[in-house]
């Protein structure tokens, strides 16, 4: 038996340096603890991953065996029990010689060419990529929860070898000693982990079960686990994967598909879309989320390397666009990082996230050309997303502007819909605008689109760059006026005195007055302005309150922008009432009050001018209506 300590598996140190011996090489020499402390704190995210060096250890020893020998027993069991986790293989097995080179060196694998096993020999090289370690960290990355860790294990390669027994605990020592023949008949390895204090939950058997599943449902070798308990051990592995398993109709495989997204993510999709890739080695599945996310959240994909899970978090598999699927794939070409737990993005993965983007893409539109029901379905939960990466995404903004809802005054409809009814297409900015113009622009033939909501506006800016015959622009007053039907030329002149008190009534408010006749009847005064009158209006509020200096600049901007309409209905009655007053006060209070009711029914913020003229009104038309009544009483009082 011998025994090292500094557990490096390096040669010790070359003793002190005389002369001019200056060249003389030294190996490093490495503390365990010190090592444990980076890998559990720096390199992986969380002790869990033991499980998943264990599993990899004894799927990588199988996969050696079986290329030294095709027709060998493959066996793989876990067992936890009373603090301590075994691990046992029929695999290949070491040597006593390998296993003083391999199970305790830093940056060495039993996988490597020419890494101090006989990989060369009967063919192994060619299979060096189907093995799942490539950084050589092996069994020490299990001291993040082991106090000691013990492997008997016995050389396929050499049978008249003896078994070998390595020992190492986390003080920074092992001992290798050779066992009596029969103490491991057959070739494999036994790993025992006990656990060292303070890491007793990571042993518990139902959670070792638990991390074994989720790691290693997909390996190729069947894995069985025991629990200690008496009964049968319970299988590990669940292959082939659910994606490539035969149904006997297309709804059984989406219900099979639906289960196991519930399982594995916990929500029932919309979809589930085939990620599949022969060319680059990637099988799997993405499932559409039934509910809304937003385009910046970073979805977590879940990736398995070669069958073993490396990551659930995965962010860089797809496209940022595609943010609306959780993904869960096999590959055995793309490179994990270091620690085993996410990607490596280099040009191989990038390849890769634009193809499983196209495969989105091509579901998109396949639910476009053959499902539209379903693509509705989907548009109604996630469009808003949609619109959001459509404006940075110009193949995905001409795959789905044409399907995209958009709140117009004809309904909800796809732009598509609506460019067929309207080539000129108008857009307010503010719902509460939409809302005021949207039953009149109806009735009248004028196309407007609601682009208050998040998004619409910057879409339809691109909307021309999609379909050039089309003309978008934002709704102003002139326009609206414009659509409405003219009054007879005889019945406005005859109102023209009416319309002088009107106008001299709104000059304050920056407000012109025009007579039109529309639809409905019931709207007695409509409030039109555009973004140029108010901004205009917006620079008079800040001249009243400016100094003389700022008063100057400000004045010296005053421009001929348009200002806003207040345009009365001369098919309202109340409307021809109000023209027919005697009483000049009494018609000004009256187109106030019009004004006023107008501007809420617009649902603008009022300025401190709009709230007087309407505090003046309210009690104008109190006044009013008060006189009138003690004139009526004093009239009966006569009587």
């Amino acid at each position: 038996m011998v025994s090292y300590s500094a557990f490096s598996g390096l040669a010790p140190s070359a003793g002190p340096v005389s002369g001019r011996a200056v060249g003389t090489p030294h190996s490093f020499q490495v503390d365990l603890r010190g090592l444990v402390d980076l890998l559990s704190h720096h390199l992986y995210s969380s002790p869990r991953v033991y499980v998943r060096e264990l599993l990899q250890n004894a799927v990588d020893a199988i996969t050696a065996r079986h290329a030294l020998d095709p027709t060998a027993e493959i066996r793989i069991r876990l067992s936890a029990a009373g603090g301590r986790v075994t691990i046992e293989d029929s695999g290949i097995g070491l040597t006593a010689d390998e296993a003083h080179s391999l199970l305790a060196t830093i940056g060495r694998s039993s996988k490597r060419a020419g890494g101090g096993s006989d990989l060369n020999e009967q063919g192994l090289e060619a299979t060096r990529q189907e093995f799942l370690g490539q950084f050589g960290i092996g069994l020490l990355a299990c001291f993040v929860v082991a106090r000691q860790i013990r492997v008997v294990t016995r050389s396929a390669r050499d049978p008249h070898a003896a078994p070998v027994e390595w020992l190492a605990t986390d003080d920074g020592s092992y001992t290798v000693r050779e066992l009596p023949h029969e103490a491991r008949p057959e070739p494999g390895t036994t790993v025992v982990l006990e656990a060292r204090p303070g890491a007793a939950e990571w042993a518990v058997p139902a959670k070792v079960e638990e991390l074994a599943r989720d790691y290693g449902s997909l390996l190729p070798y069947e894995i069985t686990f025991d629990d200690g308990e008496g009964g049968e051990p319970r299988p590990v592995t669940d292959r082939p994967a659910v994606w490539d398993r035969p149904f006997p109709t297309p709804d059984a495989r989406r219900v099979a598909l639906a289960g196991h997204c519930a399982q594995l993510f916990g929500f029932t999709p919309l979809d589930s879309i085939d990620l599949d890739l022969p060319v680059a080695g990637v099988r799997g599945v993405a499932y559409v989320l039934p509910e809304p996310t937003s385009p910046a959240h970073r979805a977590g994909h879940r990736v398995h390397l070669k069958g073993m899970l490396l990551t659930e978090r995965a962010d860089n598999l797809l496209p940022d666009w595609a943010f609306f699927v959780r993904a869960v794939l096999d590959t055995d070409t793309l490179r994990p990082t270091a620690s085993r737990e996410n990607l490596y993005d280099d040009e191989t993965l990038a390849a890769v996230r634009e193809a499983l983007g196209s495969r989105v893409r091509g579901w998109l539109a396949e639910l476009a050309a053959s499902d539209p029901d379903r693509l509705a379905a989907f548009l109604q939960v996630h469009h808003l997303g949609v619109k959001s990466m459509a404006r940075h995404d110009s193949e995905l903004l001409g795959l789905m502007l044409p399907w995209l809802p958009f709140e117009t005054s004809d309904g909800s409809m796809s732009l598509q819909e609506f460019a067929a009814a309207h080539t000129d297409i108008h857009f307010t900015r503010t719902v509460e605008e939409f809302r005021q113009i949207a039953p009149i622009a109806a009735a009248h033939g004028l196309g407007v689109i609601n682009a208050g909501y998040t998004y619409d506006a910057d879409l339809l800016a691109l909307l021309p760059a999609v379909r050039p015959e089309l003309k978008v622009t934002e709704l102003d007053a002139g326009a609206v006026t414009e659509r409405l039907d003219p009054v007879p030329t005889a019945a406005e002149l005859a109102l023209a005195p009416f319309l002088a008190t009107a106008r001299t009534r709104l000059e304050p408010q920056s407000c012109d007055v025009v007579l039109r006749a529309f639809q409905p009847v019931a709207v007695p005064a409509l409030y039109l302005d555009d973004r140029q009158a108010r901004q205009e209006r917006d620079r008079t509020a800040a001249l009243e309150t400016a100094d003389s200096l700022w008063s100057g600049i400000l004045g010296a901007l005053r421009g001929s922008a348009p200002r806003a309409r207040l345009v009365l209905n001369h098919n309202n009655p109340l409307i021809r009432r109000i023209a027919a007053l005697s009483d000049e006060a009494l018609t000004g209070t009256a187109v106030e009050s019009l004004y006023g009711q107008a501007l809420l029914m617009s649902q603008r913020p009022l300025r401190p001018a709009d709230s007087t003229l309407l505090n003046r009104a309210f009690l104008g038309l109190l006044e009013w209506a008060t006189h009138s009544t003690d004139d009526r009483d004093a009239q009966e009082d006569q009587k």
